[in-house]
């Protein structure tokens, strides 16, 4: 006891010494159990994965520049890594969960992340990122408020809704997983969640008794914002509410120009925030709609989510047909166009005071170009394999920002092409070549059959145009380089590109993917890899003392027993951790 509280008149000196800095960084610590339970979304017994016994998992709300700290406990029987989707990482792609930065967690292990949100706000989710675990949950939502100072562009809503929406398999990940490595597809999705949750029965025929379904409980006449982010595996949703308008507010961080839709296409990955006003005569409940794009719908009326929006003085259930979605199944145009007329606030303060539109992306000169194009699956040594560029990445055993931090040779190649390799595909671990504070032009082509959605790690990139055909260097005429939104996630029609722009601020290693959960698990992914080339520079954080090791370097990895472990440990060594990231950070 005399040791622990001399560390505490330490601890007290330190925080003392430091007070402002907590004052203004405050922490926000949460406790993720991952394990399987049984539950039926869709009226069948199955295993799911869940975050502390809940499917979905708990939200994560926290506040611009709070320092957050997940410690994570891995009961599957599997490895595990929880990727935070969108959240930045500024200054520590140690953080981000991904098998390009992290050494996976063990089963029975627990690891901590501990990262800080500088510098955003708005609407995110987390999700396990290995061996197809997605597609049995594990995912929830983020919520990152803007802070009391700073202005949001809007009057504050009533309420504060997380919607997370998907497509949904009654075989778990594992079954999904021998599917894809026997060289077949998944094939149709059996259904569509919202909130975890199957279908409203709105149709005897087509929807079963005894499904559990979400309704969302409102008062007339206020306004709502619902955050509404597709976790799904594949498939691009349309989302509507029955008589009721989504004034579109916020996308991933960026605050939009407003304007009112009466559905949305919200594709694989994609988050979005909107301004509801409960303005109807509530003579009944309302439907929620989520259904899938540009499929034949005859066939997939099966795949839909539908909800219940539900007023206070609600004066019976809903019934009667769902609120039609677009008609334009073999017709993407439409779609396109409204995905073009999302744009960014400008005027309007994101995390900080200063407008958005103080960036001034369009006038800054571009630094890298590269081409990444992605074809149906090909098959590369007796493998059906997924690519960008010709080229079907494969995860190293020792991850890339880990090898280097130990210089150790051969586990990737710097080599990624600038343009589409003209031999025969291959599978490789190549690695495009950042610059540091560059000013790189990425253009997705998409050459399969179905929409692709790209995420790049560590960034918010701008969207500055996209169109059917091929890319060419005249298709720079059409880029918008005033106010293109700025996201980390953005979708690329078949038969067409997307031009993003991505200025290259963020030292570290980062995953650039499609969020298709099959192509990507196929190999349709790379990574960037930025090195600020000052020597003794401090635009990174040093490697946690917590780092696991695996690959060449797994020898240096110290066997864990958390249960000897007593709280009174784990919060000195998380409290340890923490002023070791402050002390670097003032360093």
């Amino acid at each position: 006891m005399v040791g622990f509280c001399s560390f505490s008149l330490l601890a007290l000196n330190i925080c003392l010494l430091l007070g402002s800095s907590f004052a203004d960084d405050p922490y926000a610590n949460f406790e993720f159990v991952v394990s399987y339970i049984t539950a039926s979304p869709l009226g069948v017994p199955q295993q799911v994965i869940a975050v502390n016994k809940k499917f979905p998992g708990p939200t994560i709300n926290i506040t611009t520049n709070n320092n957050v700290v997940v410690n994570v406990r891995n009961k599957l029987d599997e490895n595990l890594l929880i990727h935070w989707s969108g959240i930045q990482q500024r200054r520590s792609s140690w953080q981000d969960g991904l098998l390009g930065t992290n050494c996976p967690i063990p089963p029975k292990w627990n690891w901590t992340y501990q990262f800080q949100v500088k510098d955003q706000v708005g609407s995110f989710y987390y999700f396990p990122s290995l061996n197809f675990q997605k597609a049995s949950g594990g995912f929830g939502s983020i919520i990152v408020n803007n802070r009391a100072i700073i202005p949001i562009p809007f009057d504050t809503p009533y309420g504060d809704i997380t919607i997370v929406i998907g497509d949904w398999y009654i075989q778990n990940h594992t079954a999904l997983r021998k599917t894809l490595n026997a060289g077949k597809d998944l094939g149709m999705p059996d259904g569509v969640l919202i909130n975890g949750k199957g279908p409203y029965r709105y149709n005897d025929t087509l929807v079963p008794a005894g499904i559990d379904y979400e309704t969302l409980s409102v008062e007339p006449g206020k306004t709502y914002r619902l955050r509404v982010s597709n976790v799904g595996i594949s498939t691009s949703l349309n989302f509507r509410i029955q008589n009721h308008n989504l004034l579109l507010a916020e996308s991933e961080g960026s605050y939009t120009v407003q304007q009112n839709y009466t559905s949305l296409d919200i594709h694989v990955g994609q988050s979005y925030s909107f301004l509801v006003t409960m303005d109807q005569n509530a003579s009944s409940d309302y439907y929620i709609v989520a259904s899938a794009r540009f499929v034949n719908e005859t066939i997939w009326q099966r795949v839909t989510g539908v909800g219940i929006l539900h007023y206070s003085n609600s004066k019976g259930k809903a019934s009667g047909p769902l609120p039609p979605g677009p008609q334009d199944q073999f017709d993407k145009t439409y779609s396109m166009n409204q995905a073009r007329s999302i744009r960014w606030n400008v005027t309007a303060s994101g995390a900080r005071p200063n407008p958005q539109g103080s960036f001034r992306y369009g006038s800054i000169n571009v630094t890298d170009v590269y081409v990444l194009k992605n074809k149906p699956p090909v098959t590369i040594d007796g493998k059906r394999r997924t690519t960008l560029s010709g080229i079907s990445f494969v995860n190293p055993a020792t991850p890339i920002r880990l090898a280097d931090e130990y210089k150790e040779k051969g586990t990737y190649k710097l080599d990624f092409p600038t343009k589409p390799i003209t031999g025969p595909p291959r599978m490789e671990t190549s690695v495009i070549n950042g610059t540091y504070r560059g000013f790189m032009e990425v253009i997705l082509q998409n050459n399969d059959t179905k929409v692709q959605t790209y995420h790049m790690s560590g960034y918010a990139f701008f969207v500055v145009g996209m169109d059917y055909g091929e890319w060419t260097e005249n298709s720079r005429g059409t880029y918008n380089k005033w106010d293109g939104i700025a996201r980390s996630t953005a979708q690329v029609y078949p038969g067409a590109w997307t031009a993003i722009l991505i200025s290259m601020d963020n030292v570290g290693v980062w995953n650039l993917r499609t969020e298709n959960l099959d192509s990507w698990y196929l190999g349709q992914e790379t990574y960037v890899r930025v090195v600020n080339p000052e020597p003794n520079n401090k635009t990174e954080f040093p490697m946690p003392d917590n780092a696991l090791f695996c690959g060449a370097l797994s020898k240096m990895q110290k066997p864990q027993d958390i249960s000897s472990a007593s709280s009174m440990q784990r919060w000195l060594a998380g409290f340890i951790l923490m002023i070791s990231v402050l002390f670097s950070a003032f360093a």
